[in-house]
């Protein structure tokens, strides 16, 4: 999705409405063993490319234009990027469905891609789709709606029956042709075989409908939309579905907030969560979570106007089911600002869970510009919220003097028996000489990335710090991928249309089973099955999980 910091560009008719989408390409891999220098402690783990090529509806984008056009849906491949991901475990299962961006045939430049959704039995891929409902070939029908060009920020959540949700934000090509109406909705869907199939909810009609009205008058934009599901044992509300989502005008954005008590099948009418006398004018990126009380929680982002000052991560609760909430407490404040040596777009800045363990134990992490580099930051509330912990640094990288290395785009999750995570993308190790890696990109520093992991134990007092940072990602990987060219065309993924800078997703999937914690990121280390303009593999975006055994840091975790 497109970041809110960035909404003055938006409101501006220069950003976008809620962004993602992406295809998949390469060949799933074995798993392998992994640990890697450039960190002081490790752990067991095993990484594999889940994501897979498929087939399924999409549009092509016309030779001389950024757009495509109405009526051209057609069948097609999705083998090239796959930015962007979202993981859910299936309580009390090492059973996962993990969601993804999935890029349209070789048009990754245009922002051209669909949500797929990845079973993944035991930890075992199962094959990826499309989510069907969105698109010509599923829905049988030109017709737009319900055939959209775009479906955008994936994410997932399991109930206690084993049916697994997402919150969807479909939309058309806004930066196009104006007949491209209405602009974008806010979809439920769910499914009962592991995400194989999705069935819309609320009886087929979307919890929210933008006017039919162009995104480039800044206008009612929905964006950054989310799922949580209570699935606390002997909760009254177990089982109750919580969707979120932003709406953008030209002077706010405000979090809307709606409920279903029936598994799906009808959710209620949508709440406006914030005014600006709670947090200010400015809120998005909201994570509903749920404690083991059974009440619910949202973590959201709160920026200045005209992105000026400080951002800050707002913390409320809701004790009645989603109905009320209150008060809106400020849990954290910190800097945004552009990476330097990149050209990629920064991620959703913040993180939120709630533990299923400890009443009114909470968690943040967020990342912060300290006027060198980037770190991650952590704190934590053990009172529902009312007053939070000093934050401190998550990466214990030791960097080379006058060799600054950025540590960003945090993931937080808490799991069964107080486990806490946080995972993170990583720059602290210099580029390999590696087939994918970019030649001039060979030995740069601060450049490419991993992912680290930090876990955590709360007993009963607060999460604590179990060892330190470990590196759970194979191989480091070049953003600058891929360079390559396909039927002439650039495969970079671009953050929208007019490819100023480069995607590699707003967020990536985090979460905690009892046996492990897993981890969805992307990769370009893997050479995709599509050849090159030239010849040579393309070195696509890829989805990589990683499963690291809890046993892997102490018989207490």
């Amino acid at each position: 999705m497109y970041r809110f910091r960035f909404l003055v560009l938006f409101v501006a008719m220069v950003a976008a409405a809620g962004l993602a989408a992406v295809p998949a390409t390469a060949l799933a891999g074995a798993p392998t063993a992994g640990s890697g220098s450039g960190w002081t402690s490790s752990a067991p783990f095993t990484n594999q490319v889940v994501t897979t090529p498929m087939t399924g509806g999409g549009y092509p984008v016309p030779p001389g234009q950024t757009f495509p056009n109405p009526g051209t849906c057609q069948a097609g491949t999705f083998d090239a990027n796959h930015s962007e991901s979202w993981i859910a475990v299936k309580p009390g299962t090492e059973d996962l469905v993990g969601t993804t961006k999935f890029f349209f045939e070789n048009y990754s430049k245009f922002y051209d891609f669909y949500l797929g959704s990845i079973a993944i039995p035991n930890g075992t891929p199962a094959g990826d789709n499309q989510v069907q409902g969105f698109d010509c070939v599923s829905t049988g029908t030109q017709a737009m709606p319900p055939s959209w060009t775009d479906t955008t920020d994936p994410n997932a959540a399991f109930d206690t029956q084993g049916r697994v949700y997402q919150t969807m934000l479909p939309f058309n090509a806004f930066w196009g042709d104006s007949t491209l109406h209405p602009d974008g909705a806010i979809d439920v869907v769910y499914s009962d075989d592991m995400g194989r199939h999705w069935v819309l909810g609320n009886g087929g009609q979307p919890l929210e409908q933008s006017p039919n009205s162009s995104a480039r008058q800044a206008g009612h934009v929905e964006d950054k939309q989310w799922i949580a599901v209570n699935d606390i044992p002997g909760s009254p509300n177990k089982n109750h579905v919580y969707a979120t989502w932003d709406v953008i005008d030209s002077h706010s954005t405000k979090i809307r907030v709606a409920v279903s008590r029936d598994r799906g099948l009808t959710f209620s009418k949508a709440i406006t969560l914030t005014s600006p006398s709670q947090s200010g004018p400015v809120n998005s990126s909201s994570y509903p979570s749920i404690d083991a009380a059974g009440n619910v929680y949202l973590g959201y982002e709160s920026d200045p106007v005209n992105g000026k000052g400080p951002s800050s991560v707002f913390v409320t609760r809701s004790t009645d089911d989603g109905a009320d909430w209150g008060p809106f407490v400020q849990a954290a404040t910190f800097t945004v600002h552009r990476l330097p040596n990149t050209t990629f777009r920064l991620g959703i800045p913040e993180s939120f869970a709630a533990s299923p363990t400890y009443p009114g134990h909470l968690y943040v992490a967020y990342e912060n510009w300290n006027g060198t580099d980037m770190d991650v930051m952590f704190t934590q509330s053990t009172d529902a919220g009312q007053t939070w912990s000093t934050p401190v640094k998550v990466n214990d990288n030791v960097d080379a003097p006058g060799q600054p290395t950025d540590q960003f785009q945090p993931e937080v999750a808490a799991g069964p028996d107080g486990a806490v995570a946080v995972a993170f993308y990583d720059r602290r190790q210099a580029c390999p000489d590696d087939p994918s890696v970019l030649p001039q990109d060979v030995s740069r520093v601060n450049f490419c990335i991993d992912t680290s992991l930090q876990p955590y134990k709360d007993s009963g007092s607060g999460a604590a710090p179990v060892g330190g940072n470990v590196r759970i990602s194979d191989h480091t990987w070049d953003p600058q991928q891929p360079g390559q060219s396909v039927g002439g065309l650039t495969q970079a993924p671009c953050s929208d249309a007019a490819c100023p800078v480069g995607f590699i997703g707003d967020y990536f999937g985090l979460a905690i089973s009892r046996q492990n914690i897993y981890g969805l990121f992307v990769s370009t280390h893997y050479p995709s099955d599509v050849t090159a303009d030239g010849g040579g593999p393309v070195y696509y975006q890829q989805q990589v999980l990683a499963s690291v055994p809890r046993s892997g840091f102490g018989a207490g975790y």
